[in-house]
């Protein structure tokens, strides 16, 4: 098995493979600005995603997946091809590339990892970086080859709630990645107009909790007991979820990690959350 991860020492050694390409796809909850982040410092040879621009503008819910030609068309104008080998980071450590990660892997990217512990980590390891805006790269054909069962809509959670709810034995396990207080109802949401809470029947596994002290992701037995302390059996079918669809791909990349698959919900608790979306629960 080829983990989906790639260490700091490995990536500076592929630098000089012209296949490689390698993105940041920073992003902030909080809103500061991740392209003047890159500006700042890179890795060589990096290119900028913008997570916001690259979803789909016409809905309503942040981060929802756009349509696979118009995906493929913004992977192309990074000079990002299907065929390339792709590494993606961010600054945070491990958070938004995750998300990018997942994308690129169900719109039909062919090898993508995701940098373990991200700028962080190379830069922990005086690894060289760059500064300023890099030059528009030549643009590139990603022909997109999208997996639709990767992606789990409002529907599918009723559902696997409802095989929950009826204690189906083999059902599958809807996984929150948002941090406990926000599961439970004790915080806030950031976004207007969100119900604090959670859907009935849903696990809470934060997703810190699959990372080590030191941002990276966590391994073997340590990385399986964090999804088995959290009530997930990794042998059963899992949704994860999060705010808008983010950190819950961090615990994709977490069972990829261990050999598993599952899928994520799109909508989240943005959509779940809203007025018109589905029950909610406060309390653990």
């Amino acid at each position: 098995m080829t983990s989906p991860l790639i260490s700091a020492d490995d990536l500076a050694a592929r630098l000089g493979d012209p296949n490689l390409r390698i993105v940041d796809a920073s992003w902030h909850l909080d809103g500061r600005d991740a392209r003047a982040d890159f500006a700042q410092a890179h890795i060589p040879g990096a290119v900028f995603l913008d997570l916001d621009a690259v979803s789909d503008p016409d809905s309503p819910l942040p981060h929802t997946l756009p349509a696979p030609a118009a995906f493929a068309a913004s992977a192309g104008v990074l000079g990002l091809s299907d065929r390339n080998r792709i590494v993606v980071y961010d600054t945070a450590g491990l958070f938004s590339a995750a998300r990018v990660w997942w994308m690129l892997k169900i719109m039909g990217a062919r090898d993508v990892r995701v940098l373990d512990g991200g700028l962080p980590a190379w830069r922990a390891r005086d690894l060289p970086v760059e500064d300023g805006l890099p030059p528009r790269p030549d643009f590139a054909v990603f022909s997109p080859d999208f997996e639709a069962s990767a992606v789990a809509a409002l529907e599918d959670v009723r559902t696997a709630l409802e095989d929950v709810r009826t204690a189906l034995d083999d059902g599958t396990q809807v996984v929150d990645a948002r941090g406990a207080a926000r599961f439970r109802g004790e915080a806030s949401e950031p976004r207007p107009g969100v119900r604090p809470g959670h859907m009935p029947g849903a696990l809470n596994l934060p997703y810190g909790s699959l990372l080590t002290p030191g941002g990276t992701m966590k391994r073997g037995d340590a990385l399986e007991a964090a999804f088995r302390d959290a009530g997930v059996d990794i042998e059963r079918p899992v949704v994860t979820t999060c705010g808008s669809g983010v950190t819950a791909a961090i615990l994709i990349l977490g069972l990829a990690e261990l050999g598993r698959s599952a899928r994520l919900y799109d909508g989240s608790w943005s959509e779940w959350g809203s007025p018109e979306g589905g029950p909610v629960v406060t309390g653990p």
